[in-house]
């Protein structure tokens, strides 16, 4: 007798984040680079002057996964948000739709896990002190996987250019348990901090190389095109690099193309990407002096993962 297939399940973004605690999030997210899937490059459609549509899909031997990414800068002036996502997730075998899930919750879930899981390889050990530099949606999930990940951390400060929305945000993580103060000087806050994440859209640098001190970890998250940059040469230069994807970072990261455009670093200064840092094909920190930077662009690798983890947990 053939076993009725179970009907299209619906995900919100609420039980996205309950589906995805850091720690397991993290392992699923270190099997998936380990193991590799298909991932082809994300396909960008211009839809008009202004907006846009983006299709980053991912499969594996039994599942393929889609993400639906609109981007309308007109909805600000329409109460909506200017980028909106949709994840949807199919059978490998037959091409059956298992799932549909919201894509903001899983895009935020899976890039800071993802920072989580880097931090691993090149962060120090006995890092105490984290600096938050930007006060936006996605800063407010990048402290709370760094605090569950590690919960020696004996302090979280945030720096935004907007010190209104930089004490909200402080006051809302604060709320939550997390040990919170406001970064009122970026630079004392940059030479303070064993682990410096940034979550800008800057077209210029904001953290400037020399600020940073012996043994700190960089993990630049915001800026996803050539033109944008969170740091200048200097950091770049005088860091061990990394990226999520080579294929990513080194086509759409300003921070790696501009330094590479400009002759100040070379290829090979770029040292490996994550699913070579799981596999322990290289190695990431060697001391606790030198200076490590890890750049992410985002893969649709992460999302198939998450994806996939929220769907077992519902089943």
């Amino acid at each position: 007798m053939t076993q009725k297939p179970q009907p299209m399940q619906t995900f919100s973004a609420e039980q996205v984040h309950a589906a995805l605690p850091w720690p397991a999030l993290v392992a699923q997210l270190a099997q998936a680079f380990a193991h590799g899937a298909e991932v082809p490059v994300r396909h960008a459609h211009k839809l008009g002057q202004t907006d846009a549509l983006l299709l980053m899909p991912a499969w594996s031997s039994d599942a393929i996964g889609v993400k639906l990414v609109t981007v309308m800068p007109g909805n600000a002036s329409r109460n909506a948000a200017t980028v909106q996502a949709t994840y949807l997730l199919l059978e490998r075998a037959t091409g059956r739709m298992l799932a549909m899930l919201d894509g903001e919750s899983l895009t935020l879930r899976r890039t800071a896990a993802a920072s989580g899981l880097a931090a691993r390889y090149l962060a120090r050990p006995d890092a105490r002190q984290l600096l938050i530099v930007g006060s936006g949606h996605l800063a407010g999930w990048m402290a709370r996987a760094y605090h569950a990940l590690r919960p020696e951390l004996a302090q979280i400060a945030v720096w935004g250019r907007n010190p209104h929305a930089s004490a909200a945000l402080t006051r809302v993580l604060a709320d939550e348990g997390l040990p919170m103060q406001v970064c009122e000087n970026l630079q004392k806050g940059v030479q303070a901090a064993d682990i410096v994440c940034c979550v800008t859209t800057s077209h210029t640098p904001v953290v400037l190389g020399q600020w940073l001190q012996p043994g700190t970890h960089l993990d630049l998250v915001g800026a996803f095109k050539p033109d944008m940059r969170e740091t200048d040469d200097a950091a770049v230069a005088g860091s061990r690099v990394f990226v999520d994807t080579f294929a990513g970072a080194l086509a759409e990261a300003g921070d790696l193309v501009q330094p590479l455009r400009a002759g100040t670093i070379k290829r090979d200064h770029v040292l490996g990407e994550m699913a070579q840092l799981v596999r322990q094909q290289i190695a990431g920190r060697q001391s606790a002096q030198e200076i490590t930077l890890f750049k992410s662009v985002g893969t649709a690798l992460e999302d198939l993962a998450a994806a996939r983890m929220v769907l077992a947990a519902h089943r």
